[in-house]
């Protein structure tokens, strides 16, 4: 179904109201995304969503009932029918890993299997990572108070926890990014500051002061660099190499920047989606294309940053987004009011060698 009001955009329309969607990256032969509710009165759902062959349709290939309300929602990077999501029941928030059915298709009302309940995390839960790339059983929940990093088996359907640590009363914990580049080290954010963790003795190894972040994410090709968004200050990239400042700064949204991502195929490329109802196309990139892991940190060194494009046509605030790992042109969108938007970045990128 297309999007109106000149939208080039294919849209999807959820029953209820929702926040999360996410790539499912191990489907390598569709373009597919998972997305759940946050309904406090009605029964939630979880769909598997698939773009057709001609990417002209976003179709429905599975629709599931879930307990609670789904704060989080992460797909499994090595098995496109597992997934966590993160939960609110009552007061607390909960995290547990489920599996799609092998054969949900050709069934009326096909049930998730809980593979593994995270319930030995007593704190309010905030998010799950998966580790970054490839096949690994390691997967981490945040909570306000402290971090688990897990060892998930889900032929025995049990996750042990491998250790964890509290992070003290001082700060709450909000979200954070597992390094692609080190897949010992995780970022995450508070209220005040960055932490970044050695998860090998799960001890604080650096922190940056920086404040109210509500999105943080690792640039996929480029070692040492880091992007966030923050309430007040839009959207910052960092090298973490030099952190007392951004090394550039772009100017977010008109209301509160809640998501940034970070293109996993093409350099310099950024999306943003904010309260104002807009998700925004930035490209930046150091002039000359001067950066390299192996290059000598540089504080002055000059960056281009631009808005390519603003997708407007939503009714309400943008909460979800997601690339496709598939096809790195193409990224999801979810607003609270339970749209999902597929679009293309194709005929907005600036005429960049270096770019598709």
């Amino acid at each position: 179904m297309q999007m109106q009001g000149g939208s080039t955009g294919i849209g999807y329309g959820l029953k209820y109201q929702a926040r999360c969607i996410a790539d499912v990256k191990a489907d390598t032969d569709h373009t597919t995304f998972l997305t759940g509710t946050l309904s406090l009165k009605e029964e939630n759902e979880v769909h598997l969503i698939r773009l057709t062959s001609g990417g002209t349709e976003l179709v429905c290939e599975g629709l599931f009932s879930h307990p609670n309300e789904i704060w989080d929602l992460a797909s499994c990077p090595f098995d496109q029918r597992i997934f966590s999501t993160v939960f609110s029941s009552g007061e607390s928030y909960e995290a547990a890993v489920w599996q799609i059915p092998e054969l949900y298709g050709q069934s009326n009302s096909p049930q998730l299997e809980c593979i593994a309940s995270l319930d030995a995390h007593k704190s309010k839960i905030k998010c799950v990572l998966w580790w970054p790339s490839g096949r690994h059983d390691k997967l981490i929940s945040i909570g306000e108070q402290n971090i688990f990093l897990w060892s998930l088996d889900s032929s025995k359907k049990s996750a042990q926890v491998q250790s964890q640590e509290s992070v003290g009363m001082l700060h709450h914990l909000s979200g954070g990014a597992w390094d692609p580049h080190d897949v010992n080290v995780l970022a995450s954010t508070t209220e005040a500051s960055i932490h970044f963790w050695d998860l090998r003795t799960m001890k604080k190894a650096n922190s940056m002061e920086y404040s109210h972040v509500r999105s943080i994410d690792y640039d996929s090709k480029n070692k040492h660099m880091l992007i966030t968004a923050a309430d007040d200050s839009g959207i910052n990239i960092w090298d973490l190499r030099m952190s007392k400042a951004p090394v550039a700064e772009l100017p977010g949204h008109s209301h509160w920047t809640w998501a940034v991502r970070s293109n996993p195929e093409y350099e310099g490329l950024i999306l943003s989606a904010g309260t104002d109802s807009a998700v925004n196309l930035w490209f930046a990139s150091p002039t000359n294309n001067e950066l390299t892991s192996n290059s000598v940190p540089n504080s002055t060194k000059k960056w281009t940053e631009s808005l390519l494009h603003s997708y407007s046509d939503y009714e309400d605030s943008v909460y979800g987004l997601s690339w496709s790992s598939r096809e790195p042109w193409l990224f999801a969108s979810l607003s609270y009011d339970g749209r999902v938007v597929v679009e293309s970045i194709k005929p907005h990128l600036p005429k960049t060698p270096s770019i598709l």
